[in-house]
């Protein structure tokens, strides 16, 4: 029958889609009680009986026949149009597959106050060390679509500036906000890689996770930068690291800043990159050394590569419900049943 409809016509009804077609089932119920119900016995009423036929020759007859008639198709077009409404009608339309990866990844973003320090270069211009993290970061997460992300910032507290999501947009619009002082000045490094490993999805993902096989576990891995050393907090960083471990959760690890505790020559607030690296090691990922911003574009490439592996996920269909304008015929229906019964 479809090579006799046009072409949208044939791919809508193709779309078209109820919720709850067992619904349907209710049309005939007016006639069944039409049927069933017994009508009003005749008799017991002191009125004067016309015969009907009379009635009908009469103008009057004529215009309480027609209003008769308006009523009844009024009265139809609710039941009708409600049941319909009630069915759920809906439009059933295939999204375009989207890469998959079944990884969940939490960022941990530093926020002391020597992020502030401006010895990063950007477009030519001097820029503070959270002005290149920004546009590294924010680029870097945009290209992880697939991957369920979050963000975790941490200074003398540690608070979840984005939850894990697969809007990568939204993740990275919470990085490009973040702003030095909110949660404090100094640098509780355990802190933050602790609350970035809650955070994650403690299940198994296994069927579950788009991209990833029944049976397996989703990919986990905690990207964690820093500028300081360990100075606020509760946990030891290097005991969060070994919980890391044992969860199945990698670490990855950035030290940033151009001078290192072992070559600091008294200098203040510089980074603890032995205690980074030894994190990495204990949970098994790795460590990463930035000075510049060119080393900073570097690691989160070689990162984009050692979290790669996409695939595209089978395509998940769209619906949209219909049911409102059924429901709106139903209403309007009702009204003019309601007005023509008052006699307008």
């Amino acid at each position: 029958m479809s090579g006799f409809l046009p072409a949208w016509l044939s791919a809508l009804l193709s779309a078209f889609d109820l919720a709850a077609p067992w619904v349907l089932l209710a049309l005939p119920l007016p006639l069944l009680a039409a049927r069933l119900i017994p009508a009003e016995p005749e008799g017991g009423s002191g009125a004067l009986r016309v015969p009907a036929t009379l009635v009908a020759g009469t103008r009057a007859g004529a215009d309480r026949a027609a209003r008769g008639r308006r009523r009844a198709l009024l009265t139809w077009t609710l039941w009708i149009a409600l049941v319909a409404a009630l069915s759920g009608p809906r439009l059933v339309m295939p999204a375009a597959a989207l890469p998959a990866s079944g990884r969940e990844i939490m960022i941990a973003m530093d926020l002391s106050g020597s992020m502030e320090r401006r010895d990063f270069a950007l477009d030519g211009e001097t820029v503070n060390r959270l002005t290149a993290v920004k546009r590294v970061g924010t680029d870097f997460i945009r290209r992880r679509a697939g991957d369920r992300i979050g963000l975790v910032i941490f200074a003398d507290q540690a608070y979840v500036a984005a939850a894990p999501s697969f809007d990568t947009a939204a993740v990275a619009r919470a990085l490009d906000e973040a702003t030095i002082g909110i949660s404090g000045r100094s640098t509780g490094i355990g802190d933050g890689l602790g609350l970035a490993l809650r955070r994650l999805d403690p299940r198994d993902a296994g069927g579950e996770a788009a991209g990833v096989r029944p049976g397996e576990k989703a990919a986990k891995a905690v990207i964690l930068l820093s500028d300081g050393a360990n100075n606020a907090g509760q946990t030891a960083p290097k005991d969060v690291a070994e919980l890391a471990k044992e969860l199945g959760i990698k670490v990855y690890t950035i030290a940033l800043g151009p001078r290192d505790m072992a070559d600091a020559d008294g200098e203040q607030d510089v980074v603890d990159t032995e205690t980074l690296r030894d994190m990495a090691r204990a949970s098994g990922g790795e460590a990463f050394r930035v000075r510049t911003t060119d080393d900073l574009v570097r690691v989160a490439d070689a990162i984009d590569r050692l979290e790669g592996g996409r695939a595209l996920a089978p395509p998940l269909p769209l619906r949209r419900d219909l049911w409102p304008w059924p429901a709106a015929l139903a209403f309007l229906s009702a009204a003019l049943l309601l007005a023509s019964r008052r006699g307008v």
